[in-house]
């Protein structure tokens, strides 16, 4: 009885230190501010309607991408600071998921809708899950967890 104890403390304590970060907007700033699994702010994400485009910066304040709706080709692309394309995601209506690519367009992973656990499942371009991002009622904001299997 005692050691079934301590295998389940060890497997709480291993569950609860998994990598997670979290999202949250903060309407003061107008911005989604990304956070790590201390609760220290990573980056944050604020839109740019002269552009037009969603821009990331790092918790300095330093721009470190961007995304734009292509239109023509019906896409989400993201480029770096320099303009230089670093792939798109791109809606795929048959799977029902959205689709990422790298900027030669091999395919890099997918996140798909789960109604069974209201999230997102995020998988790599082999098809394996990754992790999840799922909303959180009780502090607005959405958090990611790595999956450990």
């Amino acid at each position: 009885m005692k050691k079934l104890l301590i295998v389940l403390a060890i497997g709480v304590i291993t569950t609860s230190l998994k990598a997670q970060s979290s999202q949250k907007y903060n309407s003061l700033y107008q911005r989604t501010e990304f956070f790590d699994s201390y609760g220290n702010m990573t980056g944050y994400a604020k839109e740019n309607t002269l552009y037009n485009r969603m821009e990331y910066f790092d918790a300095n304040g330093n721009m470190v991408k961007y995304e734009k709706q292509n239109d023509l080709f019906n896409r989400k692309e993201t480029f770096d600071q320099n303009g230089n394309q670093q792939g798109y995601e791109k809606k795929n209506d048959l799977f029902k998921r959205t689709d990422q690519f790298n900027s030669s367009g091999n395919p890099t992973g997918s996140r798909k809708w789960n109604d069974l656990y209201k999230r997102y499942d995020v998988f790599d371009d082999s098809g394996n899950k990754v992790g999840h991002y799922k909303y959180n009622d009780l502090y607005e904001k959405w958090e990611y967890t790595d999956s450990s299997y």
